[in-house]
């Protein structure tokens, strides 16, 4: 039977009232998948294609106010640096950008941290779809918006945009944001990146987009809460404050071009810009041949416990297409917090591309927006909302890695190149995060700005450079220890001194980090922690025969006041690792190692703490490094003889340093006879060596060789469906240790005769 037309009309009204009824009582606007996994350019809106059919013929006018827009983000990022109280702020990991109306960042300052320019959109585009138009929100002229949570669009909870609209006669043109890596957060532990957190609760602030500026000033209602959610509450202040006038600088001037040539204009060189950085990606990846390039990295720890975590890739070429495949990565380890949400990975991904295969492109959205990425569902590199993020840099590094050491696969052949084939780049922030009350009385949480001291990969004809930058921020800075000092209750006796022998040999060897050992002096309540994996196993690879980096754990000295020994007697004091962990020169002290996740630790007066930043990936065959560089590393301590004598194969007199050329050319041949007898055909290699299951003794997570149907939770006998894995939990180490130590005293009572008591009772 036909429905009567009455009934029809009726139905519909039914179906809008309900549809108005389930719009206006949303109980919860959680991250938005629609925009979260879109890091995509939006489409061309009619309005601005009216734009570019109208100015986008005028090449000097799109150059000369894309122009002004490059200079007024390098004008705002320096503002931030110069007046921003963050350690993070004084050392360059800010950035500044200028987003187009759709919220796609177009233009981002040169210097800073680069990974933001593929994620601060997110948030934009979630103020667009939510707050422009509800009643109880909306965004007007004047309006600032405070934004920090990463599964809502950033790489971890430390990171705070200050995001404003730009309006011309009433309408709105484009938005400004500026970001800073504020540190201190509220955490479970200070410092803002909390390796305990195995709830995404444990995090500290997580600040969806809110307004926050209302007429170019701060709510001072919202302000006090937030100050009152931190250890440092003048620190949260302060930061506002300078990204909300980095902002209005950055608006001022887009009034100003606004002024002079117009919104559509303006219009035009955002959208012009973005079109034309897109198409030019794309004719690049044409040029590079089609073909598949596999690697991935294993980190080494969850920061709590030794694990063997995989972070897989492929990397496809088709044509103008570029895809990479992460498939087969960890699952998410639903405690831990070493997950990343999507957009941080694919974040490191445009990172990599923007520093170090296409450094001259501008520093916007459209340089990644042509790239295709795949990821399993809450797996470590696409974690889910549920799972804790606050360490998500160890995996994102890790994906930064991956993308480096592929691309350069593609790069060896293609001729034009924009930058010089090199070795993936250090990856970890091997530095001390740090808390507690200072000599002044003041609770504060932070990092030291070591972590910006990363060496440089080997180049395919130069060396890499020693701790020039982080893999995150091309242009940043590692900031004045004597300023630090003045803030902070400990001292650096040892810093920036490179650490002999830890550099990736290679025809051309990898840039080296530097030693730090730090000590507490003038404060009772004072700890450090340390958040890096890699102290086991090598957090990076090298390239067409170079090696990797070496690990590099932490190492303590306990029951000790080095400034008492200081003192008392300064000859007893080694400037070296090496030399205090082996001669061990403080009696009756504890010397001990752990690895790079140590959580929050009360540090005493005078105890060390002692680590050192990594070195970049080698380049080439060790046996074909001119015997020349090899004496200059050693004249300048970055090797000692023995070393160059192991690994480079360089005959020498250690007195005079002098090279006998004729045997070191006979030693390299003699090694090279020696690898072709020890070589194998591949499949008798593979017989030899291939595995087929991950290692009984040790946590595996990830698919195992190239099954990708199963990936591995832990255990040989934990198989989990990739594609729908399950939580995965692992207990709290204190609790194992608990365990330990009552199944030890229950075996001490059997033995003794004595009846067992239930300490849980």
């Amino acid at each position: 039977m036909n429905k009567k037309s009455t009934d029809i009309e009726v139905d519909t009204q039914d179906q809008k009232l309900v549809a108005k009824f389930l719009k206006e009582t949303t109980l919860f606007l959680g991250p938005d998948p629609e925009i979260m996994r879109d890091h995509t350019i939006l489409p061309c809106t009619e309005h601005e294609a009216e734009c570019l059919e109208k100015y986008a013929d005028d090449a000097y006018l799109m150059s000369s106010i894309r122009d002004r827009l490059s200079a007024a983000a390098d004008e705002g990022y320096e503002m931030v640096e110069q007046m921003g109280a963050a350690p993070g702020a004084k050392w360059g990991d800010v950035i500044t950008g200028i987003y187009s109306k759709s919220g796609d960042l177009t233009i981002g300052s040169a210097g800073g941290v680069l990974i933001f320019s593929a994620l601060v959109h997110h948030p934009i585009k979630f103020i667009i779809k939510n707050w422009v138009d509800e009643p109880t929100v909306g965004v007007s002229e004047g309006d600032g918006f405070i934004h920090n949570d990463s599964r809502y669009g950033n790489v971890h909870n430390t990171d705070q945009s200050m995001i404003l609209p730009v309006f011309h006669e009433g309408e709105l043109v484009c938005w400004v944001a500026s970001t800073v890596h504020e540190g201190e957060n509220g955490a479970i532990e200070p410092g803002g990146m909390p390796s305990m957190a195995e709830t995404p609760f444990d995090e500290g602030l997580k600040m969806s987009p809110f307004k926050v500026v209302e007429k170019y000033q701060i709510k001072r209602d919202i302000l006090t809460f937030l100050q009152n959610s931190v250890r440092e509450p003048k620190l949260q202040y302060e930061d506002m404050k300078v990204k909300l006038f980095a902002c209005m600088r950055l608006e001022k001037r887009i009034k100003e071009v606004l002024s002079s040539d117009g919104p559509e204009a303006l219009t035009a060189c955002l959208r012009y810009t973005n079109e034309s950085v897109m198409t030019e990606v794309r004719r690049r990846i044409t040029e590079w041949p089609d073909m598949t390039v596999r690697t991935y990295v294993t980190m080494d720890s969850t920061l709590r416990e030794n694990a063997l975590i995989k972070v897989n890739v492929a990397v496809i070429k088709k044509g103008d297409r570029l895809i990479f495949d992460f498939t087969g990565s960890s699952p998410e380890i639903t405690n831990r917090a070493i997950n990343t949400a999507l957009p941080g990975a694919k974040g490191m991904i445009a990172q990599a591309f923007l520093n170090h295969i296409w450094p001259d492109l501008p520093r916007g959205q459209a340089a990644f927006s042509p790239i295709e990425v795949i990821t399993p569902n809450c797996s470590i590199v696409d974690a889910s909302v549920n799972a804790p993020n606050s360490q998500s840099l160890m995996s994102i590094f890790c994906c930064f890695t991956v993308a480096q050491h592929a691309a350069a696969k593609f790069l060896y052949s293609v001729p034009q190149k924009y930058t010089r084939v090199l070795s993936p780049w250090f990856n970890m922030i091997n530095t001390f995060i740090w808390g507690g009350v200072n000599q002044h009385g003041e609770t504060l949480g932070n990092l030291c700005a070591d972590l910006n001291g990363m060496g440089g990969g080997a180049r395919m004809n130069l060396d890499g450079e020693h701790a020039l930058a982080p893999i995150f921020a091309s242009m940043a800075d590692i900031g004045e220890q004597e300023m630090n000092e003045e803030e902070v209750p400990f001292l650096q006796l040892v810093s920036k001194k490179m650490t002999t022998n830890t550099q990736a040999p290679g025809k051309y060897r990898g840039g080296m980090g530097y030693t730090m050992i730090v000590s507490t002096k003038d404060s009772d309540q004072w700890g450090f922690m340390t958040t890096a994996v890699g102290s086991k196993t090598p957090a990076i690879q090298g390239l067409f025969g170079g090696y990797a980096c070496g690990s590099y754990p932490l190492c303590k000295v306990e029951d000790v006041d080095v400034y008492d020994v200081l003192l008392n007697n300064p000859g007893q004091f080694k400037h070296s690792i090496p030399e205090i962990m082996n001669e061990e020169p403080f009696d009756n002290a504890k010397y001990s190692t752990h690895h790079m996740g140590l959580g929050f630790d009360l540090s005493k007066r005078g105890e060390l703490y002692m680590i050192s930043q990594g070195s970049g990936g080698g380049y080439g065959d060790p046996y074909e490094r001119d015997p020349a560089l090899v004496i200059q590393d050693i004249e300048e301590s970055l090797i000692t003889p023995e070393w160059a004598m192991k690994i480079y194969k360089v005959v020498l007199d250690e007195d005079t340093l002098i090279v006998d050329q004729e045997e070191t050319k006979k030693l390299r041949n003699k090694e090279r006879e020696i690898r072709k007898k020890q070589g194998v055909p591949y499949a008798k290699f593979v017989k030899q060596h291939v595995q087929q299951e991950p290692p009984a003794d040790i946590p595996f997570y990830g698919s195992w060789n190239s099954d990708y149907d199963v990936v591995y939770a832990g255990s040989r006998d934990d198989k989990r469906d990739p594609k729908n894995p399950g939580p995965i939990y692992i207990t709290n180490p204190r609790d194992v240790r608990i365990a330990e130590l009552e199944s030890e005293l229950d075996a001490v009572r059997a033995q003794s005769g004595i009846q067992a008591t239930d300490t849980r009772k």
